[in-house]
């Protein structure tokens, strides 16, 4: 019996089980009492619409689930963001789902809102996905609208995808099951076809207090902008259909006659399982961050067969490359290797730190993979690049620089998954959100923060010291431990893939075997975009 294994073992299956309960809490949006609302108008909910809408002998990858976790409390919150995304099954065909969820606050638009339906467009367009709207919201939540309505990145960018997704020949379909008010009124119009639910759907760009205020008209909701209005006498809306289901049935007919996407050609044969268990994942994941293992142990029970074709195994070794098969797709794998090593020339190095050696063969092996258009995966468990006077003698700037570079410029699709830490330039160079990942998703187990906890917080420490040593505050023993202790709670609150997650820094949480199939289902959504950029790095350091 391995006691560590086992230790290791609970740990992370307690994170995997919180993860679940904390799913299951979500999965409520604004609770019963709101749901009930939505029955009594003969409406189905949000995850009801996705739920019969999608294949279920598909899988279905949400996207954002956490999303607003812990935020706009002093509004009474906004689960999920209030609305429900996703990438799915219609007809056989690979969509992403963008549903209000009414249970919350009336599927009113909060700023997080706005930016977890860019995020889905955004996959859309980069994926060359068709996207489903079904769109039940009471438009922008007035009490935020200045965090929601002027900016690039705001409301209105939606639409102006919407316009740019069309020239672009990306399917979009709007279905009209609730309210559709004001500025939300363009989302389902701007959609290639738009259908409207009897009796409860309804699009107008002013309800009919707003228009008995504007101009003295009295009109009830249905006559202004309803399902006869808008399909019989505007000609706003293409479809009538009585009932949820039956608008979610034209759906699936509608995409079961699309025709079918030319490829980008990723390399794909027969899948097979891992020959490791992949459940021992859970036995090898240390119970804490600073733990070293053995990276190459979970990247093994990654691949099919567990086959892994390593690239410069003895030189650069902390990080791990090489080539393998995810569900049949071929992909080129860039991790971190935890493990403390000795390198060839005798240098001790630390597990989790990025090298000099290491970066310039991760840069080397990314510019092979986009020769080869294979795509990349990135498993991330980075504390960042080593520091001190002989790493910077060393050029550890211009080696980072030229692995940030590559990874910057890979024109082939890129995935990452965050396992442990990702701090700092790490972050960076092993493709964060800011790099472009068609997907990124994290373990329970992750840590995402410009540096580690108990540094972090020495150095705040020293800052809000030497501020009241400034005002001529004396400072006790007593007292430098209760700040110290203070400020890393507040730092490490901030670190959890939690925090993260409700920002959308990631796409979502995952039980780490999830993760094959999100890098099934994301190379399957790149094989609709083929590659049309040639890949360059510019001018690169050496």
């Amino acid at each position: 019996m391995d006691l560590e294994f086992n230790k290791n073992e609970d740990i992370n299956k307690q994170l995997v089980f919180e993860l679940n309960t904390r799913l299951k809490k979500v999965h409520e949006g604004g609770g019963e009492k709101a749901a009930a609302k939505q029955k009594e108008k003969g409406k189905m909910l949000a995850r009801e619409r996705v739920a019969y809408l999608i294949d279920n002998d598909r899988p279905w990858l949400e996207i954002g689930a956490f999303v607003a976790d812990g935020m706009y409390t002093e509004h009474g919150g906004c689960p999920s963001g209030g609305v429900v995304c996703g990438i799915g099954y219609v007809s056989g065909r690979q969509c992403v789902v963008v549903a209000n969820d009414a249970t919350v606050k009336a599927g009113a638009w909060f700023p997080i809102t706005a930016k977890k339906n860019l995020r889905a467009q955004e996959i859309s367009i980069e994926n060359k996905l068709p996207i489903i709207y079904l769109v039940d919201s009471a438009g922008v939540y007035l009490p935020m609208q200045d965090e929601i309505f002027p900016d690039k990145e705001h409301f209105g960018r939606i639409f102006r995808n919407n316009a740019i997704m069309s020239s672009m020949g990306i399917i979009q379909i709007a279905a009209i099951m609730g309210s559709c008010v004001a500025g939300g009124a363009y989302l389902p119009i701007m959609s290639d076809e738009a259908m409207i639910v009897e009796g409860t759907g309804s699009v107008f760009l002013a309800g009919s207090y707003l228009v008995k205020s504007a101009i003295g008209e009295d009109v009830d909701n249905e006559t202004l902008g309803g399902a006869t209005t808008h399909c019989e006498i505007s000609g706003v809306t293409d479809y009538k259909q009585p009932n949820d289901k039956a608008c979610l049935d034209s759906i699936r007919n509608i995409m079961s006659m699309t025709g079918h996407f030319t490829e980008a050609g990723f390399d794909r044969i027969k899948p097979s399982a891992p020959k490791l268990d992949e459940k021992e994942i859970y036995g090898i994941l240390p119970d804490a961050r600073d733990k070293p293992y053995d990276m190459r142990e979970v990247v093994l029970r990654l691949l099919d067969n567990s086959e892994f074709e390593e690239y410069k195994t003895g030189y650069g070794q902390s990080i791990i490359c090489g080539l393998g098969r995810v569900d049949g797709w071929a992909v080129g794998i860039v991790a971190n290797q935890r493990k403390v090593l000795k390198s060839k020339k005798g240098e001790m190095q630390f597990g989790g730190v990025i090298y000099s050696d290491s970066a310039d063969k991760a840069t080397r092996f990314i510019m092979n993979c986009n020769q080869k258009k294979i795509p990349l995966v990135f498993l991330q468990d980075v504390t960042g690049f080593m520091v001190g006077s002989r790493s910077e003698q060393g050029g550890i700037i211009k080696d980072g620089a030229k692995m940030v570079n590559a990874v910057s410029n890979s024109v082939v699709p890129k995935f990452t998954i965050v396992i442990g830490n990702s701090y700092g330039a790490g972050n960076y160079a092993m493709c964060g959100k800011a790099y472009d990942p068609r997907l990124i998703y994290a373990w329970p187990s992750a840590k995402i923060a410009v540096m580690g906890g108990s540094q972090a917080a020495k150095t705040l420490l020293q800052i809000q010291e030497s501020a009241m040593k400034v005002k001529g505050e004396e400072i006790s023993a007593e007292k430098e431990e209760e700040l110290l202790k203070k400020i890393t709670d507040r730092y490490n609150s901030q670190t959890t893939p939690y925090y993260a997650a409700a920002r959308l820094w990631v796409d979502g949480i995952i039980d780490p075997l999830e993760t094959r199939k999100v890098i099934s289902m994301g190379m399957e959504a790149a094989n609709h975009a083929p590659i049309e950029k040639q890949f360059n790095v510019g001018i690169i350091q050496t």
